[in-house]
């Protein structure tokens, strides 16, 4: 996102609570929409910010990860309803971007533990607050690769 981009969000924003999530999104999978859904029911916008490609391989996800490039990333998950806006970060995360956007919400998945979250600090800082959703289980990129992997071994 671009500083016009989020000039246009900021826009967009009055009087609106703003959502945000980040994560890769590579793969995207029942998992991910279920988050998004839940993310954007706690407000009236949703930002969604992807880790750029290497910011994603510097995760350490597993080999060739991510699968699917940034941009094609940007474009599916820019395609859901429950999305209003996608923005990208090379840093590992989002700490900058949140404290430009200044979210009133910001939403992690249930693999994530609260005490765990680097931009927690950067969203409570402005008075937002930092949810976490539960975790869908078996819904994630790295089971869905294992299954895939495992069904081409046997």
């Amino acid at each position: 996102m671009s500083l016009s981009t989020l000039a246009q969000v900021a826009a967009q924003r009055a009087g609106k609570r703003l959502v945000t999530t980040n994560g890769v999104f590579d793969l995207l999978h029942a998992g991910h929409i279920g988050l998004l859904e839940d993310a954007r029911a706690l407000g009236d916008m949703l930002v969604v910010a992807l880790n750029s490609d290497e910011s994603a391989r510097r995760l350490g996800k597993g080999r060739g990860r991510p699968f699917v490039s940034l941009e094609d990333r940007a474009r599916v998950v820019a395609a859901l309803r429950c999305v209003d806006a996608v923005v990208s970060f090379e840093e590992p995360t989002p700490e900058a971007l949140l404290g430009a956007l200044r979210p009133d919400v910001h939403v992690k998945g249930g693999d994530y533990r609260m005490e765990d979250l680097p931009e927690r600090a950067v969203v409570e800082a402005h008075d937002g607050i930092v949810v976490v959703v539960p975790f869908r289980e078996g819904c994630s990129t790295t089971s869905i690769v294992e299954r895939i992997a495992a069904s081409l071994e046997g």
